[in-house]
This record gives structure tokens, C-alpha cells and sequence, in this order.
């Protein structure tokens, strides 16, 4: 099986690959708020799967850490928004406490399947 990388502009990473019919993508955004960093990096993620064939709708795994967990709930709100009201599309989703990189409040890591 052929595995396709997809350049980002971040240095010894690429911005998603796709192996056997799935795509694997992280995201980290810059911003003020845990709001406006999730906002963003689920945007960046929105370009990434549309990049390697895929959408929201077909995110079988997602896996979110943030730097405070007692932001989750204000993480969630700009979550439960982006990914919406409908349970058919919702992955499998685990939220983590994690140290993160100085100024960086949440990073998501996604799971995809190709459309």
C-alpha cells in the first residue's frame, strides 16, 4: 500500500498522510483563548482532510490535549459546534491534560477515513 504525505510548513512533520484508506492529521493554532485556538486549529484540520480526500463526517478517532483540562468545557462548546448536532458523525473522542509547547493551549489529533 502507497502511503501519500501532505507538506505542511512545520519542520519534520507534514500536515496529514494517508495510508490505507485513512488519514492521520494534528493541528495547533495560534490565539488568545482556548476558544479561538480550537476554532482555528479545527479550521486548519477542516483544509487538512479536504486536502487528502476526506471531511469531518469520517473521523472515526479524535484525541484533544490541552494544557489546563479544567478548559474542557469552553474547549467543548467550539467542539460540539464544529462537529454537529448529528451523532452519526461523531467519532470516538478522548480529551487529555497535557504539557504542551510554551503558548499553546489545545492540540487535536484526528483520525479520518478516505470518502
Amino acid at each position: 500500500m502507497n502511503i501519500y504525505r501532505f507538506q505542511g510548513d512545520a519542520k519534520g512533520r507534514n500536515r496529514c498522510v494517508e495510508h490505507g484508506g485513512l488519514i492521520y492529521a494534528v493541528a495547533t493554532a495560534d490565539g488568545q483563548d482556548i476558544q479561538e485556538q480550537t476554532r482555528r486549529s479545527l479550521k486548519f484540520l477542516d483544509e487538512s482532510l479536504e486536502m487528502a480526500g476526506s471531511d469531518k463526517t469520517r473521523i472515526v478517532q479524535g484525541q484533544i490535549f490541552l494544557a489546563d483540562i479544567s478548559q474542557k468545557a469552553e474547549m467543548d462548546v467550539v467542539w460540539n459546534e464544529w462537529i454537529g448536532p448529528d451523532w452519526k458523525n461523531w467519532p470516538q473522542r478522548a480529551c487529555v491534560g497535557a504539557p504542551l509547547a510554551p503558548g499553546t493551549l489545545v492540540e487535536i489529533v484526528l483520525t479520518a477515513a478516505k470518502t
